[in-house]
């Protein structure tokens, strides 16, 4: 399987994944749960009262039957006339106290004996409902009695009568009736909540799925397909502008894709780049090398000027194939140690000024502040080529200013030095075009801080790791103070301590 097909059966995978353990399937399942759940803590107390109003209802029909059955004369009421009231009340048997009196108005034979009794005079529907906790368990608890109660069986019910009827209403009825209307009402109360349930929980499953769902969905897809191939620009997630934390996170998602993919960007370029100075590498130090053996042959010319120069030019193809040798070093975790030792500053400055050929050039102006006796503690190659690197790009920036601008008066580059109890503090300076606000931004980072058309920034990350291995510190002086006459300028700060101990 190739590599297109493997990230391809790769995304398939994370998409049935995603679609097993759904966000929207687990929004709606919860929602119809808790709805469900929210219903049930409503229907159990509505059961309670339902039962409540039921026996209530019994009472005061029971009452009204009473009433008639007293109406007639000298009590003596017909037997089918007996019946009818009693059937129509759902009641056998009803008895009214008065007087501390109590009569049978109203009776019919009990087929089986009364099961349990419900005293109801502290509820009525004239009167409040205590709303007490305890009481509230009392009804519910009641109510749950009358599912596990053998229908056939018969209750009694006490309350209180109205309209001044007397002191005590008593009846006695079966529990089929008062069972067969509570299990109907659980019914219904359980259709209505379940219809509620789903209207509801389909409307909050719609609005949250549109509002927070699909957009993380669609985050979630868009991480997956980045990840799949990070180097495709055109799978970094668009933000929809929404101005909530979605949209703060898709904002924020397309920044770090952005900023990953110009990272992976920039390290292929500096893969394929080290590959190339691999290759360079090895047929330069042979040139290099060619070179040094001509310039060995010089030293047997009696010419005085040959002389004088041909040691420094050894020195220099010296020091080049040392650097060829190492200029694989950068791309590793670190420069080599410093080799230090106590360096004559003023003869190593004298030295990159020659090499630069500053003491020969009239356009710019070399000036060397620095006594012949200050020494700094440090590797005198490395320290020869944080100099040289920020010298050249003073050079290399007035060269060009004065290219563009010929009408330019006399540019300089400043060196100077002093020591401060056992720190070494070196200042460069010159009056060039100063540096652009975007190489300032990201100064000593290679291949961004660059201080010129053209190139690397590997000159100064070069020479920030070298004084850090030496525990000192480089820093752009800011120069808009006009510390640096003649133009904007450029104000590089070092400082380099002695070893500890």
């Amino acid at each position: 399987m190739d590599s297109t097909s493997a990230i391809l059966a790769g995304e398939a995978e994370l998409g049935v994944t995603a679609k097993r353990g759904s966000l929207s399937a687990k929004l709606l399942l919860l929602t119809v749960l808790f709805v469900m759940l929210a219903e049930v803590f409503i229907f159990v107390p509505s059961l309670a009262f339902f039962r409540l109003n039921w026996m209530i209802d019994r009472l005061n029909l029971a009452q009204v039957a009473a009433l008639v059955a007293e109406a007639a004369p000298d009590g003596d009421l017909p037997e089918m006339l007996r019946n009818e009231l009693l059937s129509s009340a759902q009641v056998r048997m009803v008895a009214l106290k008065r007087n501390n009196q109590r009569r049978l108005i109203l009776s019919s034979p009990l087929d089986t004996p009364v099961s349990m009794t419900f005293d109801l005079r502290g509820d009525s529907r004239t009167t409040s409902i205590r709303r007490s906790p305890g009481h509230l368990y009392e009804l519910i608890r009641d109510a749950l009695v009358v599912f596990t109660t053998d229908p056939q069986s018969h209750i009694r019910v006490i309350g209180q009568p109205g309209m001044g009827a007397g002191e005590v209403i008593e009846i006695v009825m079966p529990m089929a009736p008062l069972k067969q209307s509570m299990v109907q009402h659980a019914l219904n109360v359980m259709g209505l909540s379940i219809v509620i349930s789903l209207l509801t929980a389909g409307a909050v499953y719609l609005t949250l799925n549109r509002l927070l769902v699909v957009p993380m969905m669609r985050l979630t897809e868009a991480m997956v397909r980045f990840s799949a191939r990070p180097e495709d620009a055109s799978r970094i997630v668009v933000p929809s502008g929404r101005n909530d934390e979605i949209g703060l996170a898709e904002t924020e998602l397309a920044r770090m894709q952005s900023e990953l993919h110009s990272t992976l960007a920039q390290k292929s370029r500096l893969a394929a780049l080290g590959l190339a100075v691999s290759k360079i590498n090895h047929d330069l130090r042979n040139l290099l090398a060619n070179a040094l053996l001509l310039s060995d042959r010089l030293t047997s010319l009696p010419d005085e000027r040959v002389q004088r120069f041909a040691p420094k030019l050894i020195e220099s193809l010296d020091r080049a194939i040392k650097f060829c040798n190492e200029s694989l070093q950068f791309g590793r975790a670190a420069e080599p140690a410093p080799k230090r030792s106590m360096v004559g500053l003023q003869a190593l400055v004298f030295e990159v000024g020659e090499g630069l050929g500053l003491q020969a050039n009239g356009l710019i102006d070399w000036q060397v502040n620095i006594d012949d006796k200050l020494m700094v503690d440090a590797d005198r190659d490395q320290l020869y080529r944080v100099l040289s690197n920020l010298t050249r790009n003073s050079v290399d920036a007035i060269s060009a200013m004065t290219k563009a601008e010929p009408s330019k008066g006399m540019a300089f580059v400043r060196l100077s030095g002093k020591r401060t109890g056992r720190t070494v503090e070196i200042d460069l300076m010159d009056n060039g075009p100063g540096l652009q606000p975007r190489a300032r931004a990201s100064l000593f980072q290679p291949f961004q801080g660059s201080t010129r058309r053209g190139g690397t920034g590997l000159g100064l990350a070069i020479a920030q790791e070298i004084v850090a291995a030496h525990g000192g510190q480089i820093a752009l002086v800011d120069v808009e103070d006009g510390t640096v006459a003649g133009g904007a300028g450029a104000h590089f700060h070092i400082v380099i301590p002695d070893r500890s101990g």
